[in-house]
């Protein structure tokens, strides 16, 4: 983890690098540092990769009960996958109940 420093070329040599690394480190903080922009995702896309990800962590959730039903999975395993589970459902309906309310809202509107 951390060396001893032997002598004092040592240090000054450990500081240029650790300068070197923070240079570094901090160009990748920056934004706009040389990254590519975004791409923009339809709001199809979105959902279909949400809906896409919440089946495959039931799906995960299912196995590893499978395994803790056959003894190769600890409870532990089996709870944060059920948990997390659950709550990709939960998102799930919550985003489902908000685009049916908006649909029915822009089914009312007057034109």
């Amino acid at each position: 983890m951390i060396d001893a420093i032997q002598s004092i070329g040592a240090f000054s040599a450990m500081k240029k690098t650790e300068g070197a690394e923070l240079n570094a480190s901090t160009a990748l903080l920056t934004p706009h540092a040389g990254a590519a922009a975004p791409q923009s995702q339809s709001f199809a896309e979105v959902l279909g990769n949400m809906t896409t990800d919440a089946i495959h962590s039931m799906k995960s959730a299912e196995g590893i009960s499978l395994q803790a039903i056959r003894g190769e999975a600890n409870t532990r395993e089996v709870v944060d996958a059920v948990m997390t589970a659950e709550q990709s459902l939960q998102t799930a309906i919550a985003i489902r109940d908000k685009v049916v309310t908006a649909y029915l809202e822009i089914a009312r509107m007057q034109i």
